[in-house]
């Protein structure tokens, strides 16, 4: 009688063991999905704000339908958006940053999420194209070891 009670209780241990384990998966796999749903949301708000200013004229500080060129470029889109001097931006949740690709009319916005499943993270390049100020975001998830001054605009397939 001893044995099969040991047994109950053995086998409860396991049960138990095992939904804990299932429970914390699930959590972290949520998690990691909440944070790219947040990452798309923002770089996606970022790109709108972006093409406001394109088309703001530049009596009112925006680019007055130019594309900015040159070192500054990146720094005076970022200041516009509400940036201030912050580039790259950090947020509670991801990392930004601002690339100007004169030479196509675009600019990119590269987004970098914090949240990291032990491989991999979430990554996002919104991609504005201007004057049509069509925006496209492309997801991707990159190594851990990414940080936001390593990822570039090649890390993505389109």
């Amino acid at each position: 009688m001893g044995t099969q009670q040991i047994l109950l209780i053995v086998l409860s241990v396991i049960i138990v063991g095992a939904a804990i384990a299932v429970g914390i998966q699930m959590f972290n796999s949520q998690s990691y999905s909440a944070s790219k749903s947040a990452l798309a949301a923002d770089a996606q708000s970022y790109a709108s704000q972006i093409v406001q200013y394109y088309k703001t004229p530049i009596s009112q500080g925006g680019a007055g339908g130019t594309l900015p060129t040159g070192d500054g470029a990146e720094a005076k889109i970022a200041k516009f958006i509400g940036w201030g001097d912050e580039h790259p931006k950090t947020n509670d949740n991801s990392e930004f940053k601002i690339i100007v690709s004169s030479a196509t009319n675009e600019v990119h916005v590269l987004g970098l999420s914090k949240e990291d499943n032990g491989t991999t993270k979430p990554a996002i390049k919104t991609t504005i194209t201007l004057p049509q100020g069509e925006i496209k975001g492309t997801p991707e998830d990159v190594p851990s070891a990414t940080t936001i001054t390593t990822l570039a605009v090649t890390n993505f397939t389109d």
